[in-house]
């Protein structure tokens, strides 16, 4: 029986979560498995693996083979470095405290590098937050000022009208006046014309 280690998909449509489990090459990619090793979910920025490592490596000295996602995670949690120095301590090469020591060094770097793109990928997104901020703030008061503006033209145009209105009118009353002032010369010529 050969044995795989691959991914087991769970989760919903379009989001999907990993089991990473040991299981027989001939059953189905949901199927029944021989051991759940971890967990893997891409879902998150950086992707979040929760792995057994001592169960991982302890499969792989049987024999299994990890398909290439399985590997590319194996790889990136540390079992196949482990699995490749306990390979050098059987034969000889190396002791298994050196082996430890290398183990830990590595898993010390790596961790350093996931922090690091943690720490930067937080900074870009709170360099985008205040940049989308101050990109509102500069359209609200640009909203601000249009409206200024619209409300100084409403009061211009409002006092202009006024002041057509106002000129209107003293010229109704002008013209009023002016009709009465003809009118009186010529009740007075036809006074005349009657007293004659």
């Amino acid at each position: 029986m050969s044995v795989k280690i691959r991914l087991q998909r769970h989760g919903k449509k379009g989001k999907p979560f990993y089991w990473v489990v040991a299981a027989d090459a001939r059953s189905k990619r949901d199927g029944k498995y021989l051991e759940k090793i971890g967990t893997y979910n891409p879902n998150t920025n950086p992707a979040t693996i929760d792995l057994d490592l001592d169960s991982a490596v302890q499969w792989l000295h049987n024999g299994a083979q990890p398909t290439d996602t399985a590997r590319a995670i194996l790889s990136y949690k540390g079992a196949l470095l482990k699995h490749h120095l306990d390979g050098g301590v059987r034969k000889g090469a190396l002791t298994q405290e050196q082996a430890d020591a290398k183990l830990a060094a590595w898993l010390e770097a790596k961790a350093g590098k996931v922090d690091a793109k943690k720490e930067g990928l937080t900074k870009a997104q709170a360099d985008e937050k205040a940049k989308a901020f101050k990109a509102e703030q500069a359209v609200n008061a640009k909203r601000l000022a249009d409206a200024a503006k619209a409300e100084a033209d409403l009061m211009a145009a409002e006092a202009a009208a006024n002041e057509v209105v106002s000129e209107e009118e003293t010229t109704e009353v002008v013209t009023e006046e002016a009709p009465a002032t003809e009118e009186a010369p010529a009740a007075e010529e036809n006074n005349e014309a009657t007293e004659a």
